[in-house]
């Protein structure tokens, strides 16, 4: 059954960050965002990266990252997208060798304070499952797991993952030909998941 495009609700939590950032109130929007976004960003990045030491690592960078980045959001995307292109980046930064990086977030109280209470609360319920499908979806490469995630875990538009996949500065004919490729790919990695699921079942 082909899926019919709908409009996607106003989330209340964007408008009250977009008028934060819009108004200058960096900390503060940051905070809220955090707050508002971490736990699945959480999520997100202990799905992604081999270890939960590498995901705390790419959080806290994430959390840096968004506190600085805001100074630049436009309000093509949502401050959710915006969160998860950034996570994007972070979970790919971990997995590259690289020397250590200072969290400079710390001279920031108030954003730390929210980093570590959601990453705190969040970890137990992050843990990753070890079922049939759970070891499937890690087989996954990069962009498969990244789509899986982002469509069926959290729900995103494809206009949206098509940003997070291709970064911000795509034009929108780009992103409109990449939601639609996307859109494909997601059946065909549905109908591997299933036949894979059920052979290894079998076994």
């Amino acid at each position: 059954m082909s899926e019919v495009n709908t409009p996607v609700p106003v989330d209340p939590r964007d408008v009250e960050l977009r008028e934060l950032v819009f108004a200058g109130h960096i900390d503060r929007a940051t905070e809220r965002a955090i707050r508002a976004y971490g736990p699945e960003l959480v999520g997100w990045l202990c799905s992604m990266v081999p270890s939960e030491a590498d995901a705390y690592d790419a959080f806290s960078w994430l959390s840096e990252e968004l506190w600085r980045s805001l100074r630049n959001f436009d309000g093509r995307c949502s401050v959710r997208t915006w969160c998860y292109m950034l996570a994007r980046h972070a979970a790919s930064r971990v997995r590259t060798p690289r020397q250590q990086q200072e969290i400079l977030v710390s001279e920031i109280p108030s954003v730390v304070q929210a980093a570590q209470e959601v990453w705190s609360t969040t970890l137990v319920g992050a843990r990753r499952a070890e079922d049939v499908y759970a070891q499937l979806r890690r087989e996954l490469d990069d962009e498969d797991q990244a789509l899986l995630v982002l469509r069926v875990d959290r729900g995103l538009p494809w206009h949206d993952i098509a940003i997070v996949l291709l970064g911000q500065d795509a034009d929108g004919d780009a992103v409109k030909r990449k939601a639609a490729t996307l859109r494909k790919q997601f059946e065909r990695i549905k109908e591997h998941l299933r036949a894979s699921a059920a052979k290894r079942l079998e076994d």
